[in-house]
This record gives structure tokens, C-alpha cells and sequence, in this order.
């Protein structure tokens, strides 16, 4: 039998960034990632992408109940925020040899 590995992927953004949203029904939306999916992707942004979750009644929640949680986003759909504007972002050695982050817009690091 043949074993199926997922790839993680390496994403542009991370955890507490603050993103604008550029394809899908929340263009032009903006919020901070509150997680990444590396195997699938997709990041979840917080207050953002809302769905509908039915829920059955059980033991903890006799009433059961509808409630709206974020789905995840793919990546490619979000760019990063830097002060007022949207940048593109690569990835740089420094001094030390340790990659980090850059804005291709204004040449900071990020």
C-alpha cells in the first residue's frame, strides 16, 4: 500500500497578521489571522467569512441552537496590511542567516 504524505506549505502570512481580503464574497474586508492551516493552505480570520453551524441538542447544550463560527480562507485570497496599504512580502537572509520577512513595497522588514 502506497502512503499518502501531505505537504505543508509555506504561507505569506502568520498568526496575529492583519490581512485585507482580495477575491471572494469578503473582498475588500480586513482582519487579523487568528490561525493558519499549513496542510490545506487556508488561514481563519477573525470575524470574517462567518457560516451558519446547527447544532443538536445534547447533554452540555439541552437546546441545541444555531451558532456562526469563521470558515478558513485560502491564502492566496488575503495580502498582508502594512500601516494603510496592501504589500506583497518576501523572504530575506539576514545577518545572522535566519530568513525573515520583507515588504516588496517599501524594503522593511516585517
Amino acid at each position: 500500500m502506497k502512503q499518502t504524505l501531505e505537504k505543508s506549505h509555506k504561507i505569506h502570512v502568520k498568526t496575529g497578521d492583519t490581512v485585507k481580503v482580495i477575491a471572494g464574497n469578503e473582498k475588500g474586508k480586513a482582519g487579523r489571522i487568528v490561525s493558519v492551516l499549513t496542510k490545506s493552505n487556508k488561514v481563519i480570520v477573525e470575524g470574517l467569512n462567518m457560516v451558519t453551524k446547527h447544532n443538536k441538542p445534547t447533554a452540555k447544550t439541552p437546546n441545541g441552537g444555531i451558532t456562526q463560527k469563521e470558515a478558513p480562507i485560502h491564502a492566496s485570497n488575503v495580502m498582508l496590511v502594512e500601516g494603510s496599504q496592501v504589500v506583497r512580502t518576501g523572504k530575506k537572509t539576514n545577518a545572522e542567516g535566519k530568513l525573515q520577512r520583507y515588504s516588496k513595497k517599501s524594503g522593511e522588514l516585517v
